[in-house]
């Protein structure tokens, strides 16, 4: 992966953010807004560097915080804490997989609100709480099993319309004479 495969996840980031604060229909259909990041997330994960990992966790989480209602920096953690797990055990995901994106973009989608959730009850200002909270992590975790699919769809494009695929150099040349004799 090269810098401009960063940049494409980076801009999807910045492109799930404002979609999220601009378009209010999801939230007035499905009663809760449903987070791209974390389905995000799991593709940088997956075939990115750390480094994108972090600029992933970095960039996304105050541009989240930034359009919402938390503490601006609280997102970054339980970001980078779900990706860099992931990146962790990258080499043992079947990551081509569609039900493997489908468990991991759940798991992904249900553990980053959970933790800030959790570092937004040590702030001292707690959210609250109830039945309904619980309702609301499962359709966010349901939304972010569909989206991871769909985000690696679309960043895959993106990787192969824009971004040149390494020479295969060989041994062999062809211009070579093999020489059968005595």
């Amino acid at each position: 992966m090269n810098w401009l495969s960063t940049l494409f996840i980076l801009i999807a980031a910045f492109l799930a953010v404002f979609w999220e604060a601009a378009f209010h229909w999801v939230r007035d259909l499905l009663g809760v807004q449903i987070d791209l990041l974390p389905a995000l997330m799991v593709y940088a994960a997956l075939y990115g560097r750390l480094l994108t990992v972090c600029l992933l966790a970095g960039c996304g989480g105050l541009w989240f915080d930034s359009l919402s209602a938390n503490p601006l920096g609280i997102s970054i953690l339980p970001l980078f804490a779900v990706g860099f797990v992931m990146h962790l055990w990258r080499d043992l995901i079947l990551r081509d997989q569609p039900f493997a994106q489908v468990v991991l973009g759940f798991a992904a989608g249900l553990a980053v609100p959970v933790f800030e959730l959790l570092l937004l009850l040590t702030t001292g200002k707690p959210p609250r709480l109830g039945l309904g909270t619980v309702a609301q992590l499962i359709v966010m975790s349901v939304g972010s099993a569909i989206a991871t699919p769909v985000v690696f769809f679309v960043l895959e494009w993106a990787q192969k319309t824009f971004v040149h695929s390494p020479m295969i150099e060989t041994s062999f040349r062809p211009d070579r004479e093999i020489r059968r004799g005595r």
